[in-house]
């Protein structure tokens, strides 16, 4: 039988461990904002230009993009199914869990990429949406923040936010095929970027805000108290 002094210990032992977390969590936050800062000044327009003037036209890159337009309503479908299933009365098994987490830390990460959207206000690296200003079409570059609209929509990348939101998900919970899970996140990133769909800056933004929404979303669940309801 375990004492309540084992108990304590084992609870310590876990917020010492979210603190060691935690401290990781601003490492990234740190490193990503600095990424996107250089990426800004030095390499998001040279990246574009070279991109609109080499590479347009290939298909292969918007194809690329498509990859989380799989994704989603897969990781939607399953919740949903799984819902079912627990009105029935069935206990989740451990997959049945990871996928409503999946599905959980997606829809956390869309709300939060929608605001910070309108919070960045950043224009596009092409003219794609009722002739909105970007840097090819007319030179427009930079963030306006609060302006709203769908042509100052570019950062993050929310393509890049709902595969790693998934991904990063799949990545804690079955550690063994994370090759696979990077092969998806490098070719949605490849894809965006090579398609002039998003500058490199946006697409470091979105990784790290839908990786983020995973890494919480299991923490939450792991520390939480599962049965909610009052008794």
């Amino acid at each position: 039988m375990i004492s309540e002094d084992q108990t304590q210990a084992a609870v310590e032992e876990r917020r010492k461990h979210r603190i060691g977390d935690l401290e990781k969590w601003a490492i990234w936050l740190v490193l990503t904002a600095v990424a996107v800062a250089v990426s800004y000044f030095w390499i998001d327009r040279r990246v574009a230009l070279i991109v609109h003037g080499q590479l347009r036209g290939i298909n292969l890159f918007e194809k690329l993009t498509l990859i989380p337009d799989v994704v989603t309503p897969v990781v939607l479908v399953a919740f949903v199914a799984v819902g079912m299933s627990g009105l029935s009365g069935r206990v989740m098994s451990r997959l049945q869990t990871v996928a409503v987490l999946a599905a959980a830390s997606l829809a956390v990460a869309e709300i939060i990429k929608d605001n910070l959207k309108y919070v960045f206000g950043r224009t596009w690296p092409e003219t794609w949406v009722r002739n909105n200003p970007s840097f090819i079409h007319n030179g427009v570059y930079g963030f306006h923040p609060f302006h709203g609209g769908q042509g100052y929509a570019s950062f993050p990348s929310g393509h890049t936010t709902a595969i790693c939101a998934v991904m990063s998900v799949l990545w804690i919970c079955y550690p063994r095929l994370r090759p696979i899970y990077a092969i998806c996140i490098a070719a949605v990133a490849i894809g965006l970027v090579g398609a002039n769909f998003h500058f490199v800056s946006d697409v470091i933004a979105g990784a790290f805000l839908g990786t983020t929404t995973g890494w919480l979303t299991v923490v939450v669940w792991e520390i939480g108290d599962h049965k909610v309801r009052p008794q």
